[in-house]
């Protein structure tokens, strides 16, 4: 064995770094995962080192669906689908399948970068995506752009999704929470049944800015305003020092998933860092068909979110 054959190997593959100004960005190739992202040194996303697997979805995409597969099963075009349960505790498959994939790098500049993924029929998605994704760094900060077109001869089910953990340095409980959306998923009900609750008067009413405190979200919202500019904004705010960031997402993105880190893995990570994750569909919607993206032989989607910090003086 040579001694280039003998090095080891990062857990996540190459690392690609992207830079603007004093923003920096690290993605993984494997998953092509946002595995890092400070600004003037600060980490505005909680992820995992270079020496290190990804745990708990940190800055993973999810796709061809996002969030949990209930029993893993469902039927689509006269296919009946089981993909594998890799949540056993919830007999469900979480996240889709092509977070722990190797990506291939397409571009490489200094403020942005481009990986692709093929998705082959399987037993748990019997149909054929290609995959790409542009992180691209900027003054306007952080936007990430996925494609995702439809390879087979028949029509294919899809539904995409991001997990960035995002942080202002501190425990969640003291930082101020606003999520522009009027309804949120039912959490008693089968999330397969798909039942969006009116957000208002609810406890998970943040439409306008107000503390966390010790309240735990793992909530699905829906329903999102946009601006004039097309885009929905959730916002997460210190009022001790001033700082904000702000995950925006566009048209193509009609849920937010808020996750408040209660249960990750490593305890003293939980509350740490506040999980906003923009998703095309509800959670099982391969199984509800609620908002389920059905793509044409050779049609393709594509769709855009991102972050930006800023300062209040």
């Amino acid at each position: 064995m040579t001694a280039e054959q003998g090095r080891r190997r990062q857990p996540s593959g190459e690392q690609y770094q992207i830079a603007w100004g004093d923003t920096q960005a690290q993605i993984s190739q494997v998953g092509a995962t946002l595995r890092a992202f400070t600004v003037d040194g600060r980490d505005i996303v909680d992820g995992f080192p270079s020496d290190k697997r990804c745990t708990d979805g940190r800055g993973q995409v999810l796709a061809p669906w996002p969030n949990r597969l209930t029993d893993g099963r469902y039927t689509y075009g006269g296919r009946d689908c089981q993909a594998p349960l890799n949540e056993p505790a919830r007999h469900d498959a979480i996240h889709g399948l092509v977070r722990w994939l190797d990506w291939s790098l397409q571009r490489h500049d200094p403020n942005q970068v481009t990986l692709s993924c093929t998705v082959r029929p399987q037993p748990g998605y019997e149909w054929q995506l290609e995959l790409e994704i542009t992180y691209l760094l900027d003054r306007s900060g952080l936007t990430v752009t996925l494609t995702a077109v439809n390879m087979d001869a028949e029509p294919a089910p899809f539904g995409v999704g991001f997990h960035p953990y995002l942080t202002l340095g501190q425990t969640v409980d003291t930082l101020e929470l606003t999520v522009p959306a009027t309804a949120f998923l039912d959490p008693d009900e089968p999330a397969e049944r798909a039942t969006m609750i009116p957000i208002a008067g609810t406890t998970r009413e943040f439409t306008t800015a107000r503390r966390i405190r010790s309240q735990e979200l793992d909530t699905a919202f829906g329903d999102l305003a946009h601006d004039l500019d097309g885009r929905a904004t959730a916002r997460l705010f210190d009022p001790d020092s001033g700082r904000a960031v702000e995950l925006w997402v566009d048209g193509g993105y009609r849920y937010l998933m808020v996750y408040t880190a209660d249960l990750v893995g490593q305890v003293e990570r939980r509350r740490a860092a506040v999980a906003i994750e923009p998703m095309t569909c509800p959670p099982d919607a391969l199984r509800s068909g609620v908002d389920l993206l059905h793509l044409a032989p050779g049609e393709s989607w594509r769709g855009s979110w991102g972050l930006r910090t800023s300062v209040s003086r």
